[in-house]
């Protein structure tokens, strides 16, 4: 059975096939190259991904990650879409629908939004739910370090509050789009801001994110 996560790893893989290796990205300024392979490292070499959030081992992880991105392109891709191997947490498909969902979906947003051409996704009311629930759990840790007060919005009027202060900023979208403004991709999200307009411009500078 398909579940979240795993459509949205085939998407991500097609995504980075058809850019190419040298295509640009919203990620970091890294290029699809560079961008596989850190989805790879983050899968098959915890020793190295842990460099994310552990400074010491930042310099591991540049290191490791700059040999998978030293391998064809072709294998990274076919990595990505293969998955992890059975040892790794994400193997587990509870690990895998958790932490990836939003993770691959991010990135596969990082590729097509950064091409001349790209265009939206097909709204998918089961996937923009499970974006939300997700959203929910996250919003305050992505928003804490919004220099105001932060409260995202869906359409039909759900709420979720992402930073507690004020004056407060309310941030009007689709699941989907509020997960990349709080993910620090503001510019690149189709929403709708409503504050003042000095909170609104700290808001759109704010590094937003896990």
């Amino acid at each position: 059975m398909s579940t979240h996560a795993k459509r949205e790893r085939l998407l991500l893989a097609d995504l980075l096939e058809a850019a190419g290796p040298d295509a640009p990205t919203l990620c970091d300024g890294w290029t699809a190259r560079e961008l596989a392979a850190h989805l790879v490292v983050r899968e098959r070499r915890p020793d190295a991904a842990a460099g994310v959030i552990l400074g010491a081992l930042r310099d591991r992880l540049d290191r490791v990650q700059a040999e998978f991105a030293a391998k064809p392109y072709e294998e990274l891709i076919q990595l990505i879409r293969t998955g992890p191997p059975r040892m790794s947490p994400f193997s587990i498909k509870q690990v895998d629908e958790g932490a990836n969902t939003v993770e691959f979906y991010v990135h596969a947003e990082d590729v097509r939004r950064a091409q001349p051409d790209w265009s939206p996704r097909e709204p998918d009311p089961v996937f923009a739910d499970a974006l939300w629930a997700r959203l929910e759990k996250m919003a305050r840790l992505a928003g804490r370090r919004c220099p105001v007060g932060l409260v995202v919005r869906r359409p039909n009027g759900q709420t979720a509050v992402a930073r507690r202060g004020t004056p407060v900023v309310t941030v009007t979208g689709d699941p989907g789009e509020l997960i990349l403004f709080l993910y620090g991709r503001q510019e690149a999200a189709r929403v709708e801001l409503d504050g003042d307009k000095d909170a609104v411009a700290r808001v759109l500078e704010a590094k937003l994110g896990i």
